[in-house]
């Protein structure tokens, strides 16, 4: 990851941790005014005073909730900056496909790992995002080995110092992969588990991200932030009827499971039978 962080050329560019920082100040902008407001109305009772704070208060509250809201992400992130700002921190970052058919979910064997997840994979990163990520003194992870299908991937270990500023960059999504359907072709229509002449395309919908905290990781031996965002298949027809003609295929690579069945991890109660299904499929549910 060699090179600097290149300079945007349009005049109004606003990098992303600076439009951060402007939603965060106005955040605790309201939420001290609200306060402020708030206190003043206890202060002066029966008085119209009182009653202009109270009428400001009641003004304030509702986009101060929702501002707050809308970057308790990012606060967190400033929180992890200050709180492990000079451990290493690997962090992955992937996007995770929901497919649902008559109320069940479509996961597909790993290729690393024997169990199944949802479809998806860890975000690709252009060469932009690569100067960004060197200039914050990223480093490439070496926990999966890294070859033809993992170049570029979006696992990387920084100071914790830098996680902020990551975020930011990551929300901007500018220099990385910002489509899931790469891994929905090599997943499902490469393989053959689906045909190809249904999907010349596939529409979807942004379902949310899923940040979750972090925790030490005895297999990457420090500490880990894992990232995903969550898109939701909204087939065509066509494209309904050619899912549902495999839900009862009996192929290996790939099967339908019910939501209980995803959060017992593959447990099929009254069964010796186990299915192995990854934990972070959950996400999807």
């Amino acid at each position: 990851m060699d090179g600097t962080l290149p300079t945007p050329e349009a005049s109004n560019y606003t990098p992303p941790e600076i439009e951060s920082r402007r939603n965060m100040l106005r955040a605790i902008t309201y939420a001290i005014t609200s306060m402020a407001l708030l206190i003043s109305g206890f202060t002066f009772q029966n008085s119209t005073v009182s009653d202009l704070a109270t009428g400001g208060f009641l003004a304030l509250v509702v986009p101060a909730a929702i501002a707050i809201n809308g970057e308790k992400t990012a606060l967190r992130m400033r929180w992890y900056s200050i709180r492990y700002r000079s451990e290493m921190v690997r962090i992955s970052a992937a996007y995770l496909f929901r497919i649902k058919i008559d109320g069940k979910y479509l996961l597909v064997k790993g290729s690393r790992f024997p169990h199944y997840q949802p479809v998806g994979g860890v975000f690709k990163v252009s060469p932009k995002g690569q100067n960004f990520l060197a200039s914050i003194e990223a480093q490439d992870d070496d926990l999966i080995p890294i070859d033809q299908t993992s170049e570029a991937d979006l696992r990387i270990r920084l100071r914790g110092a830098s996680l902020s500023v990551f975020y930011h960059w990551f929300e901007s999504r500018s220099g990385r992969e910002d489509a899931p359907w790469r891994e929905f072709q090599e997943e499902l229509i490469s393989t053959s588990i689906l045909p190809s002449g249904p999907f010349p395309y596939i529409f979807h919908e942004y379902q949310g991200r899923i940040v979750d905290k972090i925790r030490f990781s005895p297999y990457a031996d420090s500490h880990e932030l894992i990232m995903a965002d969550v898109y939701e298949l909204l087939p065509t027809r066509e494209q309904e009827d050619a899912l549902r003609s495999t839900l009862t295929a009996t192929r290996d690579e790939f099967g339908w499971f019910t939501g209980e069945e995803i959060r017992r991890r593959g447990v099929l109660p009254g069964t010796p039978n186990v299915v192995p299904i990854a934990e972070h499929a959950e996400k999807i549910i």
